[in-house]
Formats: structure tokens, sequence, C-alpha cells
């Protein structure tokens, strides 16, 4: 049952039972994508109703930060990073073919690369860049995508939500997940926050160290919070 915080629906779901709804989806035909709504997305989806639509319509929302459960109706936290690698782990026992597009530069090769190393049965089809995506979620060169059973999109929000809405149905994918940054971590570009301080809900405040430029996105926590109250 999706939960409703400041507008946008939520699946308060946590890991296996995406896991399990996910699996269902690739034995059957059909298409679906996966949001990852956090504080600073539902933030812009108060201004940007494109994306509030996008993020509705999804056929999963999940919870992407424990800032969702101070709204008193969320129960379950499931970072979209750790959704990605789980998805990735079943993947290589489902024989699922995958895909990783976005990033920056070679970053969607070497995710690639990291997670062939880690599962060496994972059946990837796919990765790259992409090119640069306008503020409308489009593509500004040609892009060709070969038929899959998880494509993983890191173009960052809102252009990787509004690139999926616009061409998963055109596409030969079964289900389309978007991951923001999930690239920079898993491919080792920047660190990650030890699990403890993951635990503590203070991963925010570690990325913000390890990036100060993301100063100005953090400031949609404070918005957050006093819209909450």
């Amino acid at each position: 049952m999706k939960k409703p915080v400041l507008g946008v629906k939520i699946d308060d779901l946590n890991i296996p039972q995406i896991l399990e709804i996910v699996e269902g989806w690739l034995k059957k035909p059909g298409k679906h994508y996966i949001v990852t709504p956090n504080p600073e997305i539902i933030m812009m989806a108060q201004q940007d109703l494109d994306l509030r639509k996008i993020l509705n319509e999804a056929d999963l929302a999940i919870p992407d930060g424990r800032g969702l459960k101070l709204s008193g109706d969320i129960e379950n936290t499931s970072p979209g990073i750790d959704v990605m690698e789980e998805l990735i782990k079943r993947a290589s026992d489902w024989t699922a073919t995958v895909g990783f597009l976005g990033g920056r530069g070679k970053v969607a090769e070497k995710t690639a690369k990291c997670l062939l190393h880690k599962y060496p049965k994972l059946k990837v089809s796919f990765a790259t860049y992409g090119g640069e995506v306008d503020e409308g979620g489009n593509l500004l060169k040609s892009l060709k995508v070969p038929k899959l059973d998880l494509l993983f999109v890191a173009f960052g929000p809102p252009k990787q939500e509004k690139w999926i809405a616009k061409n998963l149905p055109k596409l030969p994918i079964k289900v389309a997940m978007v991951v923001g940054g999930a690239f920079d971590y898993i491919s080792g570009q920047v660190p990650r926050a030890p699990w403890w301080i993951r635990d503590l809900g203070m991963e925010w405040l570690f990325r913000l160290i390890m990036e100060p430029w993301r100063i100005k996105r953090q400031l949609s926590l404070i918005k957050y919070l006093l819209m909450l109250w």
C-alpha cells in the first residue's frame, strides 16, 4: 500500500519485499520502473509537477533515506544503492541481463567491471555514459539500447526519472531503475560512508563532508522538515 509523504506516494517496503516483486516482474511480460524518493527528491516534486506525476505513477517508489520516517507513516528505509546491489546479486542467479546508463565519463563501464569482478556470472549487455541530458529528460544524442531485463539509470534527479518515463515504453527493457550517484560509489570513484555511520542515519553528513558542493542540495532537508512540521 502506498503512503503519501508531502504529496509523493511511497511504497513502504523493505529490501526483501522489493526483490520479491522485481523477481515476479522478470518472470512475466510487461515493463516497470522503480524510483527512489528521498527528502531532496520529494522537495523537488513540490515545484516540479511533472516529476511528482512520474514518481506517483512509478510501479515502485522505494523509501530511500531515513528522513522519510520523520513523516510518521513510513517504517522502512531501503536505500537505492543497496536495492541496486541486491538486484545485481540476484540477477547473477536469475540469469537476467543488466545494463548501466549514465554517470560521468567512464563510470558506467567501471561500475560494470567492478560488479563483474564481484559477480562473475552477471550478464552485462550494456554500459555507457549516454551523453548529456536536458532538464526535460531528453538525451542530446541518439542512443541504441539493447534488449535488457534490468537497466540502471544514473542521470541524477529529475533527469533520470523523466528520461525513463519518456523512453521506457519504446525500449526493449523489462525493468528500469533510477540510481542517482550509485555508480560513483560502486565503482570506487567516491567512498561510501562506513556501515556504522549509515546505521546512525548520518550518511548524508558523510556525503556532505566528502562533497561540500552538496550544501545547496542539503538545504532542501531543512525545508522538508519545516513542511512536515
